[in-house]
């Protein structure tokens, strides 16, 4: 055991803004996921696997830095810029991914075990790699058991959202889909958070943070432009489904 851990206490706001984006990016990923199976044209597919992917990775990015920074602790903390973006990029690429996995040729249970697999090991590593963009003068050690029971909440949660991309329907369901949704990403972060021990170092405070971004607003606004963003996204998504309905009739 470790003489002095640094202890990390949440800040209730920035925890249920975490939450609450998770919710709307689940919402906004179900709606765009409609377009996936019923697409006539592979371009189609894809930018409805690439919005759906997006969205939903994107989300679930947003989630975990907001909740990052919702980690109150007694030493300055600022992140990696490099990092941060690459876990973004992790987090949306794996998602993509699980849904073309998911959403090619005919449903399949195989299928989606694989597909879950492939985003939940790309969620866990977009978490991890996130927490590698911390910059503290501190070291963080990991209970390896800890790790792989997030792990396997990550591919049980993306299993359960992939398969909910393509079954559920109505605006009833994507909302219970998306609540429940949302529960699953923010357990798969606090349980990663939780495997983790930060031990403070001898290394100067501007040394450790030096270079990397951080600020008081900063959650409030991430949780602001992705809010935007997702919901100028769904209001595009919604629109064109009401033009095809008008279409069709």
């Amino acid at each position: 055991m470790h003489d002095h851990v640094i202890q990390c206490i949440h800040d209730p706001m920035l925890a249920a803004l975490s939450y609450l984006i998770a919710v709307l990016g689940s919402y906004t990923a179900l709606q765009l996921a409609i377009g996936i199976p019923g697409a006539a044209h592979s371009r189609d597919r894809t930018q409805a696997i690439v919005a759906a992917g997006a969205a939903m990775g994107g989300a679930i990015w947003a989630m975990h830095f907001i909740a990052m920074l919702a980690c109150q602790m007694d030493v300055q903390v600022t992140y990696d810029v490099p990092l941060t973006l690459l876990s973004a990029i992790i987090g949306m690429g794996s998602c993509m991914a699980g849904l073309a996995i998911a959403g090619s040729g005919v449903f399949s249970w195989s299928k989606l075990g694989i597909a879950g697999v492939f985003m939940g090991v790309g969620v866990a590593g977009m978490h991890y790699t996130g927490m590698a963009a911390m910059r503290m003068a501190a070291t963080t050690h990991y209970d390896v058991n800890v790790v792989a029971v997030s792990v396997l909440i990550a591919i049980v949660a993306s299993a359960a959202a992939l398969w909910l991309a393509f079954n559920m329907r109505g605006v009833a369901q994507m909302l219970g889909s998306a609540l429940v949704m949302g529960v699953a990403v923010c357990g798969m972060h606090y349980v990663g958070m939780s495997a983790a021990t930060f031990v403070p170092t001898s290394e100067t405070v501007s040394a450790a943070t030096a270079g990397g971004i951080g600020g008081q607003y900063l959650g409030a606004t991430i949780f602001g432009v992705t809010t935007l963003l997702l919901a100028t996204v769904l209001a595009i998504s919604l629109v064109r489904q009401q033009r095809r309905a008008l279409v069709r009739i």
